[in-house]
């Protein structure tokens, strides 16, 4: 089981890994032919939530597969910690992908249909997948929950106050958001709507959250609480 885990980890790890590639490579050589800027480009790229989590999943599949082959027993708990945090930002992207951003054309070049589909649908549902069967997970405490959703606010954060100061690669007109929900100038409400959005995201998040450090918890029967890993500590 745990070789055919690291095998399936390690494919998965190929092709997402592929898929950030492939969609970066595009975006710089539209841009490039239309005479943008590249620098601009690649920040803009590294501040989708999307592309973030992606990377996230990325090194989580390449460290668990190779913990499967050389490691016995449970795994240590900062990878748990890290994997759990990247199943919750994995799922929820592929939840709020599919609800809110499913039929609009995001700001990022050309975007590369198989590599779209990954990101945001087969990475996602692999982690969940793999979270839920693959071997060596140990318990996480409650509180690991909080500690997971660190990220999330740090990243709501930085894309609203860098926003104002960001452009558009090609025009150089700013603002920009790397989501359209985002821009209070494009939303229904205005920042209303961006504040609505915001907090559901957050709320799909804590839930994904406690259901992936939940299930860690009734992962075996026997597992005494107190063996159970804060995020703090992993």
């Amino acid at each position: 089981m745990r070789i055919g885990f690291a095998v399936l980890r390690a494919v998965a790890f190929l092709v997402t890994l592929a898929a950030v590639i492939a969609q970066l490579t595009t975006s710089v050589a539209s841009i490039s032919a239309r005479g943008g800027n590249v620098g601009t480009l690649v920040a803009n790229f590294f501040s989708f939530f999307t592309i973030d989590s992606n990377v996230l999943g990325v090194v989580v599949l390449g460290i668990g597969a190779v913990l499967l082959l050389v490691h016995r027993g449970d795994d240590p708990g900062w990878y748990t910690g890290l994997r759990a945090a990247a199943v919750t930002y994995l799922v929820t992207t592929g939840v709020v992908y599919n609800l809110l951003l499913r039929n609009i054309s995001l700001a990022q070049g050309t975007t590369v249909g198989w590599s779209n589909e990954v990101l945001h649908v087969i990475a996602p549902a692999y982690l969940l997948i793999d979270w839920l069967f693959a071997p060596g997970r140990t318990p996480l405490r409650m509180r690991a929950v909080w500690g997971i959703a660190v990220f999330p606010i740090v990243w709501a954060v930085y894309t609203l106050i860098r926003a104002p100061f960001a452009a558009d690669p090609v025009t150089g007109e700013g603002p920009w958001y790397p989501y359209p929900f985002l821009n209070p100038a494009t939303s229904p409400n205005g920042y209303l709507s961006v504040a609505f959005y915001v907090v559901l995201i957050a709320v799909v998040i804590l839930v994904a959250g406690y259901g992936v450090v939940w299930i860690s918890r009734r992962w075996r029967g026997d597992r005494a609480l107190p063996d159970a890993v804060p995020l703090a500590e992993a």
